[in-house]
């Protein structure tokens, strides 16, 4: 099959609270045009991770004909960066600016039928979209998240109390001390990470670029979560979708891993509340099943989308 075409662009957002022109870069993995298949929008993680831990579902383009459609969120990679906004709280911080960025997208994009995948924090304000039941969505996906940060965290501190004690005594120390950037405490998160993140040795390239955008501009990160993965202080900290979850209406796909970060716990109020739901776990991968299991996790959301059984 002939590689698919690439198109990058940038579309302009207007958000009046940020003072200033705003524009999303995002990049097309196939023709909008011509596919008669619709196409899936992918909202990163994060926040501030951006786009390129997704680029494996391009292999969606070339299996499937489902065009893909990537994009930085404001705030990271080629998108419009925001460190002015710093000093700003809750008002200018939250999941309305993310679904605003979203519906301005689709809007420039002329899209009158989509998906949409929402990997980890993706999910969070891809959530709220769907629950507002957007003209156009045909299917959403969620993907290693939750519907409830403060069920996130205790879902991460359960987590850490499977590491050893000496581990735990290392992110305690660095964590009362505020230091949480130490060459110690980052090197029991590289363990963490090796347990929960991603399970791949060595870790994928693009993944290691994706989180290196964090550390480039803080700012979303910083303001909206927080240094530490286990005290969640940012203006996300008490966020929660539990109760519009009923709202979304339309078809919709859990996915995690087995070893993920976002267990079970985490993930289980989605299962509950959405009305058409299907969930299915992959058995080898934690919270990058996209590279941990590459072709069987490919199989099971193109499939899914297409309308053609798999087992899940």
């Amino acid at each position: 099959m002939p590689t698919p075409p690439i198109y990058e662009g940038e579309a302009p957002f207007y958000y009046p609270l940020a003072g200033k022109p705003l524009k999303t870069w995002y990049k097309i993995t196939g023709d909008l045009k011509t596919h008669n298949t619709t196409p899936l929008i992918i909202l990163h993680g994060g926040p501030g991770v951006g786009y390129l831990a997704y680029n494996p579902l391009a292999d969606l383009t070339v299996a499937y004909s489902i065009p893909i459609i990537q994009y930085d969120q404001v705030g990271c990679g080629r998108s419009s960066h925001l460190r002015e906004m710093a000093d700003r709280g809750e008002e200018f911080w939250n999941d309305r600016l993310f679904v605003a960025e979203l519906e301005s997208l689709i809007a420039h994009l002329g899209l009158t039928r989509y998906d949409v995948l929402g990997h980890s924090w993706g999910a969070v304000f891809g959530s709220r979209f769907a629950a507002k039941q957007p003209k156009g969505l045909r299917k959403y996906i969620i993907m290693s998240s939750t519907p409830s940060v403060p069920i996130w965290t205790r879902t991460q501190r359960a987590l850490r109390q499977t590491l050893p004690q000496g581990m735990r005594d290392i992110l305690e120390k660095y964590e009362k001390e505020g230091k949480t950037d130490s060459e110690e405490y980052q090197a029991v998160m590289g363990l963490y990470n090796s347990m929960f993140l991603c399970r791949l040795n060595p870790m994928p390239d693009e993944i290691v670029k994706s989180f290196a955008l964090i550390k480039k501009d803080p700012t979303v990160s910083a303001k909206m979560w927080s240094p530490s993965e286990f005290h969640v202080s940012g203006t996300l900290k008490d966020w929660s979708v539990i109760d519009d979850l009923h709202k979304i209406a339309v078809p919709t796909l859990l996915l995690n891993g087995r070893y993920d970060e976002a267990q079970d716990s985490a993930m289980v109020e989605f299962f509950k509340r959405i009305p058409n739901v299907k969930w299915v776990q992959f058995a080898e991968s934690a919270h990058m099943a996209q590279f941990e299991e590459r072709s069987r996790y490919m199989e099971v959301v193109g499939r899914w989308l297409c309308g053609v059984g798999v087992k899940l």
